[in-house]
């Protein structure tokens, strides 16, 4: 099997030609290879034989008006592109929405529980934390982990102010 993927592969090199010139530059002491000599110190490269990427269009350029914001006309939807109506769209919403406050409680939770241990930056001290630097340790891996569920809190509460 993979030897006769192989014999096709070979087979498609020896008919594809090269679409561009292609440079190989040091820079540096790394090597690039573009389409472009864009350097004094690049050179062509001999392409005969070897396989080519089918050649792409180029992106378009054009910008389309939605809404306030300008957004790229890739990133408009083609004609057709599936749409949904608008009361799918808002149940969708409406799903994510109680996701996103679901998250926000139990994450709220975490915080509180997060914040009720580490009494202030005094947490009690465990049976194993004999030696202080054990016990240091463990108060600036639950500061870490108070920072990042308040900003983990933040990000959600950002998230449902988007939604529409």
């Amino acid at each position: 099997m993979k030897l006769g993927a192989l014999a096709l592969l070979a087979l498609a090199g020896l008919q594809a030609q090269a679409q561009t010139t292609v440079f190989k530059c040091v820079e540096n002491g790394r090597v690039l290879y573009t389409d472009t000599a864009s350097q004094p110190n690049c050179k062509a490269i001999d392409t005969q034989g070897a396989i080519s990427a089918p050649p792409r269009a180029p992106a378009p350029v054009v910008t389309v008006r939605q809404g306030a914001a300008r957004v790229p006309a890739a990133a408009a939807a083609p004609g057709n592109f599936p749409r949904v109506d608008n009361a799918t769209q808002r149940a969708r919403d409406d799903d994510r929405r109680a996701i996103l406050q679901d998250e926000l409680r139990s994450e709220e939770k975490k915080l509180a529980d997060l914040k009720r241990d580490f009494n202030n930056g005094e947490p009690e001290r465990q049976g194993n934390e004999k030696n202080y630097a054990k016990y240091q340790e463990r108060v600036a891996q639950m500061r870490d982990d108070i920072g990042r569920s308040e900003k983990n809190i933040e990000a959600l509460k950002r998230e449902l102010a988007n939604i529409r």
